[in-house]
């Protein structure tokens, strides 16, 4: 059916616009790589009605705002709402909220709300994701939809899918891929420039953090970006927390661990440990196991498959389980020479000093943010 005209705003009903309504228009139109005449005909009014709105010359009508919302599956309130969220809403939870401070997903449910704790497995992005291609054959792949930008991060911290939404509104919008693996992986990745941007928490000879391991890997030079930093250290059971106080008491009870992959740092402070305490690794029960990242880990032991595991704290605290601290840890991206230029790239260090991206990784518990988008260093090429 072809689009019907409209007036952007025709004097009929609530006029819900403000002053930015136009610009999150625009943002959330171009974040779903709509143009203007595209969303004027899934919501059935004029590309005129559009261009106005986003140019901020009218304010929508109550009928052109909800054709608007429905056709780009927000709200009204999204889009032409305060730009403030209202202090606290009265909801109903969906499991039990936990303290103050308690991270959840609210959303709307007639005419009240939901709201379910973000805690445990529902932490993490469970699900399958959206395809943008298939393989048709060796090494071959057929897209299912136009290529888009899209800057790809390794690494295993699992706050790194909080880029993805800031990333969405750039004008135009640069689209998010997280490959999670550990610290040597994603700079192996980095350096065969199958990444913009390693992550990598990699305590180098010397001791400090990933400036070692990135010169001896990212020959061409790299900037290092800080995001995040943490405590990591042992990740147990609740019920054993009055009983372990090291890695000596792991290994003296006996406990099954969870680890982690070769080349994951979270190993490595494992097997640090262990030689200290002249104790072989691969003798102890669940050594052997590999875990994908540090939520994996906590995950593990919350289901009952291990009683221990290194991993960082804010996986422990997700997951309510008790946390002893063995040493603190600088989480930084890498981003090779070649790379720094990029589009993407450079989409990503505007967003990481977005207010936005900096109040949900404060928000985390156990992160640290303080360096969140300084470059700490840039390495020469060697």
């Amino acid at each position: 059916m072809p689009a019907r005209p409209d007036n952007a705003g025709d004097g009929r009903g609530q006029q819900p616009g403000t002053g930015r309504a136009g610009a999150r228009l625009r943002l959330a139109r171009k974040a779903r790589g709509f143009s203007q005449a595209q969303l004027a005909g899934m919501a059935r009014v004029s590309r005129q009605a559009v261009s106005a709105v986003e140019a901020g010359l009218s304010d929508p009508s109550l009928r052109v705002a909800l054709a608007l919302g429905r056709a780009l599956g927000v709200t009204v309130e999204e889009l032409f709402g305060p730009a403030t969220p209202d202090p606290s809403v009265p909801v109903r939870a969906l499991a039990p909220l936990g303290g103050k401070g308690t991270r959840v997903s609210l959303a709307p449910m007639g005419e009240s709300f939901v709201a379910l704790p973000l805690s445990g497995a529902t932490a993490t992005r469970a699900g399958f994701a959206p395809a943008s291609g298939r393989v048709s054959g060796p090494q071959q792949v057929t897209p299912l939809r136009p290529h888009r930008p899209t800057l790809v991060v390794a690494g295993c911290d699992p706050a790194l899918p909080l880029l993805e939404l800031p990333l969405s509104l750039l004008d135009p919008p640069v689209e998010f891929l997280w490959w999670p693996c550990a610290s040597w992986e994603a700079l192996n990745l980095a350096a065969a420039g199958l990444v913009h941007v390693a992550g990598a928490h990699l305590r180098g000879q010397s001791g400090d953090y990933n400036s070692g391991p990135a010169r001896e890997l990212l020959r061409d030079g790299a900037d290092m970006i800080g995001f995040c930093s943490w405590r990591e250290g042992l990740v147990l059971r609740p019920e054993l927390a009055a009983q372990v106080g090291d890695v000596a008491d792991v290994v003296s009870a006996g406990l099954r661990l969870v680890n982690r992959k070769p080349g994951a740092e979270a190993r490595c402070v494992l097997d640090r440990e262990l030689a200290r305490l002249g104790v072989s690794g691969p003798g102890l029960a669940g050594y052997d196991t590999t875990a994908t990242g540090h939520l994996e880990v906590a995950a593990a032991i919350a289901a009952g498959l291990a009683d221990a595991g290194v991993a960082s704290e804010p996986a422990a605290l997700a997951y309510g389980l008790a946390f002893v601290p063995l040493t603190a840890e600088r989480f930084d991206l890498l981003i090779p020479a070649g790379q720094t230029g990029t589009r993407e790239v450079q989409g990503l260090l505007r967003v990481l000093s977005s207010s936005w991206l900096l109040g949900q990784l404060a928000h985390l518990p156990g992160y640290d943010v303080t360096q969140c988008g300084e470059r700490i260093a840039s390495l020469p090429p060697t």
